[in-house]
């Protein structure tokens, strides 16, 4: 057993080497390859992938697999190495189902459609980026076949992004929640609205971006083991726990744009820098799911930066930053500013409260296509006539509307309900939390985050990809998500900042 294990992590260490190369060829492109390069870069790209593919699947490992599968048993079923077959075994399945040539097409694909979406976005036409959503939407479905039978075809995208999550139970939780959010929205609305045209001017690009380093490193963001860029859509990707990089975007006429797209992704990077070293090399050094990793993400942005605590001790530096613009404004009216609640287009930018309303939108129109109940050429169409029904609100523009996601250019159709479970997974471990820790918020207060980040990295960021999302969540919080915490987190804020 011991000497079968150790062949195990040799084979796959080389593996999750190639497959973080090529996911470093991902990250250039959206961060540094110029635009004439999309071609080459996704020969490039689909060359690694088949190698991963091919390697992969290899007689050697796949009978080492199903050996140490078997015998398993003898090891504790909590042990490391156990929950590193069982990894393998994940990372394995979901390429032996699925034939090299397809991978090798499916990753130029993807690269391809990310550089046409960019140029669609830019310009604002969805008949640019049409040709190449329906290639990725067909094969997308073409994907889910290769692991039929599954009890709905959007279930083995779900899946792929959230372990063992299916279409059905996803659904559930959304109809529990959306009526709850529905009803606190129409409350909100029956009051006088908040002023935030303070954060609608201009802001000087470079000090946006300097306050929220600054603000990131108070947070512990390692900048021997980081990096931060500027991207189209902000992301952040890890090729190891000492390499996690983050990018951000700046609106010089939208303060919170950079401000707490740079908190967001922060939380991201910070899970992957606290993940277990030991893990180095083997799929267990990711997240648990992407749900769980987003859990981080809002929790660092909207739980902790959107806070009144974190604002009493950093609004006098920010306006230190920009005294023109905020000088005169004081903490309660830029606390409730920045907490405003109103129906947007642009998703990332999206409050609180009606942020899950634009994934439940999206996670529609997915299982639509997947069903083949929606065509790719009606997408506009679709879009804001439920951007309407939905938020009250119509994209004037497809880059304003259908075109602002940068997922379904790379392909990751599946991937959009995990946000909003991230959000109610922030909530249950916020409760959790501030039991363990009382005084919590009044450290914020006194610029100190240490503890919360501590507390993330020994409850969440170590364990890596050890636990499934649902097993992670029940181990620290005592149940599976719930959305409860989330609604009356919610209810409470606005309670108070809307006087409900």
């Amino acid at each position: 057993m011991k000497e079968k294990l150790n062949k195990l992590k040799e084979l796959t260490a080389e593996i999750m080497d190639i497959y973080n190369a090529a996911q470093l060829l991902e990250w250039d492109q959206q961060v540094n390859m110029p635009p004439g390069g999309a071609e080459q870069r996704g020969n490039q790209t689909a060359t690694l992938q088949r190698i991963l593919h091919t390697k992969t699947i290899s007689p050697e490992y796949s009978k080492l697999l199903e050996e140490l599968v078997a015998s398993a048993d003898e090891l504790d079923p909590d042990s490391d190495d156990a929950r590193l077959i069982e990894a393998c075994k994940r990372f394995y399945d979901q390429r032996a189902k699925v034939p090299p040539e397809f991978t090798a097409e499916w990753y130029k694909t993807i690269s391809l459609a990310y550089s046409t979406w960019e140029k669609a976005r830019e310009a604002s036409d969805f008949k640019m980026f049409q040709p190449d959503l329906e290639k990725v939407v067909e094969m997308r479905r073409q994907f889910a076949e290769f692991f039929a039978p599954y009890d709905h075809v959007y279930d083995p995208l779900l899946d792929y992004f959230e372990p063992g999550m299916k279409t059905a139970e996803v659904k559930a939780i959304f109809d529990e929640l959306r009526p709850q959010q529905v009803e606190l929205l129409k409350a909100i609305a029956d009051q006088p609205q908040v002023d935030d045209s303070f954060l609608h001017i201009e802001y000087d690009e470079q000090k946006q971006w300097d306050f929220g380093v600054e603000v990131i490193t108070k947070y512990g963001y390692d900048w021997e083991r980081g990096r931060q860029d500027k991207s189209a859509h902000p992301f952040t990707t890890g090729f190891s726990v000492n390499d996690v990089r983050i990018t951000t975007r700046v609106d010089p006429l939208f303060l919170p744009s950079a401000l707490f797209g740079t908190l967001h992704e922060c939380g991201h990077g910070l899970y992957g820098m606290g993940i277990n070293p030991a893990y180095e090399r083997t799929p267990l050094a990711d997240g648990a799911s992407l749900a769980v990793h987003e859990s981080q993400s809002r929790t660092y942005e909207n739980l902790v930066g959107r806070s009144m605590p974190f604002w009493q001790h950093f609004y006098p530096r920010l306006q230190e930053f920009f005294p023109a613009q905020l000088g005169n404004i004081d903490l309660p009216t830029f606390y409730k500013g920045i907490n405003k609640v109103e129906p947007s287009l642009i998703r990332v930018e999206a409050d609180e409260a009606t942020y899950n309303l634009h994934i439940m939108l999206r996670l529609e129109i997915e299982i639509a296509l997947m069903e083949g109940a929606l065509e790719v050429k009606d997408l506009p169409e679709v879009w804001n006539t439920r951007m309407q029904e939905y938020l009250g609100v119509t994209p004037p523009n497809d880059r304003l509307g259908v075109l602002q996601d940068v997922h379904w250019s790379s392909g990751y159709i599946g991937y959009f309900s995990t946000y909003a479970l991230g959000n109610l997974i922030s909530a249950q471990l916020w409760e959790t939390m501030i039991a363990d820790i009382p005084d919590l918020t009044d450290q914020f207060a006194r610029g100190e985050f240490s503890a919360l980040t501590e507390w993330m990295k020994s409850k969440i960021h170590v364990y890596g990809a050890k636990y499934k999302p649902q097993e992670l969540v029940q181990k620290v919080t005592g149940s599976q998500i719930d959305p409860a915490p989330y609604m009356k987190y919610l209810q409470t804020k606005y309670g108070e900042i809307y006087s409900l």
